[in-house]
Order: C-alpha cells, then structure tokens, then sequence
C-alpha cells in the first residue's frame, strides 16, 4: 500500500483535494474526523480532555463544546500544547490501526489527511506528503468566510499552526488552491497518476 500524507493550512482547501482523491479511488483516514469520534462522549479522548479542562466544557449533553474550548486553546499556548499532549498518543493510536485495517483490506492508495501532520511528526508515517497551499490572506479572509470569525480570531487560528510556506518548502507535492477548481482538479489529477505509477 503507498501512502499520500494530504496536509495544508485551515482553510486552504484541503477537503476539497481530499475529496477529489477519494473520488479517484483513494481510501481515506481523515485524522479530524478520527479525532472528533475519539472526543464524542465517554470515548478515550473524551475522558482525557474533561480530566485536564474540567467539566465546565461540557454542554448539558455531555458534549464537548468545541467553540469553548478552541477559545480557550487558541488564546493559550500552553493550554494548546497540553491539549495536544493528552490527544494526540490516542489519535495516532486509532490511526495506525485504521491504517492496518486498509492493509487487511487490500487498499492500494491510502490518503492519511491530517491538518496538523508537521507538526506532530507524523510524517515519517507516509511515502510521499502532498500541501495543499494558499496565499496567506487569501486563508485568512476564506476562513473568515466560513467560520464566521473577526480577523483577529481567524489570524489567532492560522497562527497555531505551521506557515503555509515552511509546509510547502517540505513537501514532496504542492497542490496550489489558489486560482479555480479546474485548476486545483487538473494538479491533483496529475499527482495521482504520479502516486499510482509509484504504487506499481
């Protein structure tokens, strides 16, 4: 099996490129997706999150509420480290065995998608890595857009992770977002031939 480590910045587009993938015939590990179900309650992360931040995060459901805590980190660089010091051991855990379970399967192209995969140093777990890249204030004003946040918010939330630029300078793969979809869809399709022809 050959693995494409898929990563960029928050809203650099890069489930758009995931999504193409899939489509393509990639299976997928979307790591945020992983980590929202480890988070639901009474599931590992969960517990581990409640016993650092107190219950005080907790919506009357049980439920992690995201936007209280994502205020809480994003302003709170140590809380931030220590958030990710308590979930990311049971992310990576949940991955590796997802990524056995694909072995198992047969899959011939895994897309790992991790937004973060940097800066955890994930990526000696994949055989090429692929950025999804952007300019920065077109990220800035696009998750603006989205989220609903001031400028500051969506600065403070681009901040947190690694520059776009750096992520692309250490790439195997850049996928430039920038221009249209067609665009976008023409380098993904490109690259995948790359990948499959690597796979063979």
């Amino acid at each position: 099996m050959y693995i494409i480590g898929l990563t960029g910045g928050i809203a650099s587009g890069k489930s758009t490129v995931s999504k193409m993938l899939s489509e393509l015939g990639a299976c997928i590990i979307d790591a945020d997706k992983c980590a929202h179900k480890l988070m639901e309650p009474y599931e590992p992360a969960w517990y581990a999150i409640v016993n650092f931040f107190g219950e005080d995060i907790l919506r009357p459901d049980k439920t992690i509420d995201r936007n209280l805590l994502g205020n809480k980190i994003f302003n709170d660089s140590e809380a931030r480290k220590s958030l990710d010091s308590i979930t990311h051991p049971i992310i990576k855990n949940y991955i590796e065995e997802r990524i056995s379970e694909f072995v198992r399967v047969g899959c011939g192209i895994l897309v790992l998608d991790v937004p973060l995969l940097y800066e955890v140093g994930w990526q000696y777990m994949v055989n090429e890595v692929w950025v999804v890249y952007i300019e920065r204030e077109t990220q800035i004003q696009r998750l603006m857009k989205r989220n609903n946040l001031s400028y500051e918010q969506a600065r403070a939330r681009i901040n947190s992770q690694m520059d776009l630029t750096i992520k692309a300078e250490l790439a195997d793969k850049v996928i430039d977002n920038s221009k249209d979809i067609n665009n976008t869809k023409c380098q993904v399709h490109a690259s995948w031939e790359r990948a499959v022809s690597q796979q063979q």
